[in-house]
């Protein structure tokens, strides 16, 4: 199966959700949560992420995690995850009981998709003004080696590329570390979307990127970035692609600051016929 097949099937069962100017998503990807040790990319965003994610509740957001939201390659225990981060995974619950919680899985955590009900390989907003649609899946579908061989990549990962982290070693089967891979991966999606005249929006590779009117292309990036996490909003039928990271005031007192990297682009500028 190639990879463009492999984005169909991810569509196949969908739901489909309505997308009007009252509607506010909020889509986040790659947190990569895991169990608060060495290991753990997550834990020197896990504030940053809380801020994010407090915000966006208070604000009448819905949340959607479009896969690797948690770490399940290196760890094999959801439970002590969500241990490790119940502050987070507390507040995702009460995302979850106001019916404003979608979750998608990606390679590093497809084991989830035993739970379909829950964690789905797709999700389709559909624009109640122009009939146009957003597609939003992981993107894992695009790299062969995460996606048709996952479990051999994990073993890779479990037993060699993380125990070599530690010393500075990147995992080189990892689109989102190297840049060969990563540019692949974005070409067969970007392809996909223009061949099907569709809005896609992934993570995956970790590199934020909102497309323009001749782009069909979009990516959430990650939040485990050096820097801080990206994300991207779509508020109005409008998207913003932002960044949250720290920030330091005159009186020397850092904060939570939250600043738009691109757009917004709203969805009348874009034709997809």
């Amino acid at each position: 199966m190639g990879y463009a097949s492999r984005l169909d099937k991810a569509f196949e069962k969908a739901p489909v959700l309505p997308l009007t100017k009252n509607t506010k998503y909020i889509l986040m990807s790659d947190c990569h949560r895991g169990v608060g040790n060495t290991n753990d990319n997550f834990l020197k965003n896990q504030h940053l992420y809380m801020a994010a994610l407090q915000h966006y509740y208070k604000n009448n957001y819905i949340y959607i995690e479009l896969g690797d939201g948690d770490e399940l390659w290196e760890n094999r225990s959801l439970k002590q995850i969500a241990d490790s981060h119940h502050p987070i995974f507390d507040l995702l619950q009460s995302f979850y009981l106001d019916h404003r919680l979608y979750l998608l899985y990606g390679n590093h955590d497809m084991i989830k998709k035993k739970f379909s009900s829950i964690f789905l390989s797709g999700l389709i907003l559909k624009d109640t003004k122009t009939g146009n649609t957003i597609y939003l899946t992981h993107g894992h579908q695009g790299d062969l080696l995460n996606s048709t061989f996952w479990k051999f990549s994990r073993f890779l990962v479990r037993y060699l590329w993380k125990p070599a982290e530690r010393f500075g070693v990147l995992d080189p089967t990892s689109a989102a570390k190297n840049y060969h891979r990563k540019n692949n991966v974005e070409k067969r999606l970007s392809k996909w979307a223009k061949d099907h005249h569709r809005l896609l929006i992934t993570g995956h590779t970790h590199r934020p990127r909102l497309g323009e009117e001749s782009l069909r292309y979009c990516n959430t990036g990650s939040c485990v970035h050096p820097s801080g996490i990206t994300a991207i909003e779509i508020t109005n039928r409008c998207l913003s692609l932002v960044k949250w990271n720290l920030a330091v005031r005159e009186n020397k007192n850092l904060y939570v600051l939250r600043e738009v990297l691109s757009g917004p682009v709203c969805l009348d500028d874009f034709y997809i016929p």
